[in-house]
This record gives C-alpha cells, sequence and structure tokens, in this order.
C-alpha cells in the first residue's frame, strides 16, 4: 500500500455512533457551506415519503466517479465514508489533483429506510440490540435491486424513486467508477469489483488489517458468485443470478425485483466497486484452516437449520395473515417477500451436497459463516415479522391470531438472541472508524488504480 494512502486513513476520526438521514444531509450541507470554492451541492432526487435527496460534487478532474451511501438502509457505515470523501476532497487540493477524477457524492440515497433503524445506530452495539431495531426492504422494494432490466424472460421497470435518482445521475455522469457503500455483519472485509483488476487485489487485502478489520475467508454470499481473488469477488448485477438459477433448473420467475447498480452500470463500461465491512468479527470467520468435517455435511445441515426457521416465520404469516390490517406495514411486505425466499435455501443446499466439488474438507471460516448465515437470519427475519405484528397490536387489532403467533414466534426469537449473545462473547465489535477506513481506503486506492491504467 502507498504510504499516500496509509497517510489518508490516518484522516478519519473516531465516530461513537452512526447518522441517521437528518445528520447525513446536515452533513454534506455544511461542507458545501463551508468550501464554497470546490464544493457543489444540488438536489439529484426525493424519497418517497417526501425527503429531498442531494448529492455533493467535488474536483475537476476528467474521469467521472460517483459515490453514494445505504444502498441497504442497515448499512450506515457508507452514510460516514461519503462524508469523509467528500470532507477530504473538498479540504485538499493535492488530493483532488492526485485523483483527477471528479467526484459525485451521496451520503443516503434511502433516507425511509434508515429512518427505521435509527433505534440501534447510537447503540448499545451487540447482534441482540441490532435486530431488536433492524430493518431491510424486500428485495423488489430495495434501491440496491431495483434497477430496470430486460434480460431473457427478466423484465422490471417498478423503479422506486431513490433508484430512478441514481439512474438519472449513472446516465448524467457516464461515471469510469461507481462505489455503492455496504456493509456486512459479522464476519470480515470482502469486495466486489465488476470486471478483474489484479494490480489493485493486493491493496484492497492491505487495508482492512491495517485498521484492525480481518478478510473474510467463509462462504460467498450465494453460489453463482466468482471469486477474483482472497476476499474479492465479482459482481455484477441480476443477469449472472438469472443463469445460475436456470442452470440449477430454478424457475427465474422466483427473482423479484430488476438489476442492482453495477449491472445497469455495465452499459457505460463502469468499474463498480462494493466495499463490505463487518460490524462484528469472529476468529473463525478468517480461519483457513482445514477441519476434518465434510463441506458437503455442513450444506445439509443449514439446509436443515434453515427448512426450522422458516417453517415457522411461515407458519406465523400464514395464521396471522388473515386478520393482518396494517398491511402496508414495510416490515409486513419484507417479511411476506424474505420468508419465501429464504425456504427455497434448505433446498438449494441438499442439491449441492451432491455436487461433486463440495465432496471435501470445510475450512474453519466455511464452517462459521454456513452456521452463522442461518443465526443472522434468524435475527432479521424474526426480528422484523414481530415487528409487523406488534405494529397490529399497536394499533388494537388483538385478534386471537395475532397474540398466539406473536407469542410463538417472540419465544423462538428469544432463543435465537440467547444463541448469539453466546457466540458474541467471542466476538470483536470493531470500531466505527475503523470501518470508514477500509472503506475510504478501498475508493481511493480503486481510484488511484483506475487513473494509472487508463494513462
Amino acid at each position: 500500500m502507498q504510504d499516500w494512502i496509509a497517510a489518508e486513513l490516518a484522516t478519519v476520526g473516531d465516530h461513537q455512533v452512526f447518522l441517521g438521514p437528518d445528520g447525513l444531509e446536515r452533513g454534506l450541507l455544511e461542507i458545501a457551506e463551508a468550501h464554497p470554492d470546490a464544493v457543489i451541492r444540488r438536489r439529484v432526487g426525493t424519497s418517497r415519503l417526501g425527503d429531498p435527496i442531494h448529492a455533493v460534487q467535488v474536483g475537476t478532474g476528467a474521469r467521472q466517479a460517483l459515490v453514494f451511501g445505504l444502498p441497504h438502509p442497515n448499512e450506515p457505515v457508507g452514510g460516514l465514508t461519503a462524508l469523509h470523501l467528500a470532507t477530504r476532497l473538498a479540504a485538499d487540493a493535492a488530493l483532488r489533483e492526485r485523483l483527477e477524477t471528479t467526484f459525485t457524492i451521496v451520503s443516503c440515497i434511502d433516507p425511509d429506510g434508515l429512518r427505521l433503524n435509527e433505534g440501534w445506530l447510537a447503540g448499545p452495539f451487540t447482534r441482540t440490540h441490532y435486530a431488536r431495531h433492524f430493518f431491510r426492504p424486500a428485495g423488489d422494494e430495495q434501491v440496491e435491486w431495483t434497477f430496470p432490466v430486460d434480460y431473457r424472460s427478466l423484465y422490471f421497470d417498478r423503479t422506486l424513486p431513490e433508484t430512478a435518482a441514481l439512474v438519472r445521475l449513472i446516465d448524467q455522469l457516464r461515471p469510469e467508477l461507481m462505489v455503492s457503500l455496504h456493509n456486512s455483519e459479522l464476519g470480515g472485509a470482502y469486495y466486489y469489483l465488476s470486471r478483474p483488476m489484479p494490480a489493485l487485489y493486493p491493496v484492497l487485502q492491505e487495508i482492512p488489517g491495517t485498521v484492525g478489520v480481518p478478510l473474510d475467508r467463509g462462504e460467498p454470499e450465494s453460489p453463482e458468485i466468482v471469486a477474483y481473488a482472497d476476499a474479492i469477488f465479482e459482481g455484477l448485477g441480476i443477469k449472472p443470478i438469472y443463469d445460475h438459477a436456470v442452470a440449477a433448473g430454478r424457475d427465474p420467475a422466483e427473482l423479484r425485483g430488476g438489476d442492482g447498480s453495477g449491472g445497469y452500470a455495465e452499459r457505460y463500461g463502469t468499474l463498480t466497486l462494493f466495499s463490505e465491512v463487518p460490524y462484528w468479527s469472529h476468529p473463525d470467520s478468517s480461519d483457513a484452516t482445514v477441519t476434518d468435517g465434510s463441506y458437503a455435511d455442513l450444506l445439509r445441515e443449514q439446509g436443515a437449520r434453515m427448512d426450522e426457521m422458516t417453517g415457522l416465520l411461515q407458519r406465523v404469516l400464514d395464521a396471522t395473515g388473515p386478520s393482518l390490517r396494517a398491511t402496508g406495514s414495510p416490515y409486513l411486505s419484507a417479511s411476506r417477500y424474505f420468508v419465501p425466499s429464504l425456504s427455497r435455501i434448505g433446498d438449494a443446499n441438499r442439491a449441492r451436497a451432491e455436487e461433486p466439488e463440495c465432496q471435501r474438507a470445510a475450512t474453519v471460516a466455511e464452517r462459521f459463516s454456513l452456521s452463522d448465515v442461518v443465526t443472522s437470519f434468524q435475527l432479521r427475519y424474526g426480528g422484523m415479522l414481530l415487528h409487523a405484528l406488534d405494529g397490529e397490536l399497536a394499533i388494537g387489532n388483538a385478534t386471537r391470531a395475532i397474540r398466539e403467533g406473536r407469542a410463538e414466534l417472540a419465544e423462538a426469537f428469544e432463543g435465537w438472541c440467547a444463541a448469539a449473545d453466546v457466540v458474541e462473547q467471542s466476538c470483536t465489535v470493531h470500531p466505527i472508524r475503523s470501518l470508514v477506513a477500509t472503506q475510504y481506503g478501498a475508493i481511493l486506492a480503486t481510484a488511484a488504480q483506475l487513473g494509472a491504467e487508463q494513462r
């Protein structure tokens, strides 16, 4: 890693809390007011609930870059990263000159969704507190996955207003670089790139460790994902997911939603970077030691646990469905989307377990990540369905079905939380500063490498 990138990592200050949408919006305004000669602030869109969405433009380089935070509203690290990037570029002409890039930066592209996560943004930063205040929209209501697409039998044009703002920016800028700022939950740092860049891999792999964040060496997020290098994966949107589903004999109609930001920007030859950083790490998540356990058996075990979880969630949804009144609840919409989607994972894992390449020993990291995915889903989606049922009770809709369904789910959820608490005793909670620095360094390194390749 070059000395100047290491020096830039040191500019990231301490953060005790994550910012909500108002704080992130105010941050962009303050940067623009403090540096009127270097920064242009403009409105680029409107959220579904009517909040204005602004961007700042910093730099005068020939290359265009688009950076946006909060494509998923439970992932607030990127909002702070976006503000830090804008602050440094606005204040340091030498940095702007070095990167030769004009950056358009959106600190929060989904303010409505982020508001539903505000209950945990100030801590305590435990997995169970996070789960009790967690919100993630249904897949076809997510900014990251509602870009228009027309591919084979897949067609989607119900683009959200927030996504439409990004579509306009991508069409206007035709950016050479686009960065969608994500973060994971428990594990290590990893990245997605829309095309191979071998010279960049060592730098991306080195950056997290310099600020105390491990690389993730566990399972990729889904089986169709191609690994470029350790903790660096190919990411290009919905088309590879569609092709993998068809090849596996699945009905592509199961894919609700649209393209991803990287898939949409591909038409302009854009290099897309997703930078994923974890709130928590466990020593097993980065341990590549080979165990004496079977990888195929772990897939079967995960499938069985997924079946048990989704069976309970679906049973509660089915039992309470006829009684529900708050049918516009985002928590209910998310539950109705995710529970059927999750129910297919068990079958998919059992099928994978029979493939020849899975007849091998698993690593410690694979064993941990296969188990922890189930834990994460229990906390996420059990918590959101509880929110939906609590909303019904809050409006006085206390039917017997809702009371009984809520009681059954609450008992299971408390058990899932207790199990997660045991695992968390061996976990590290990463300082927010380290997470922001990892993403900030990745942006700088990728922009610099892209510039070097274009010279």
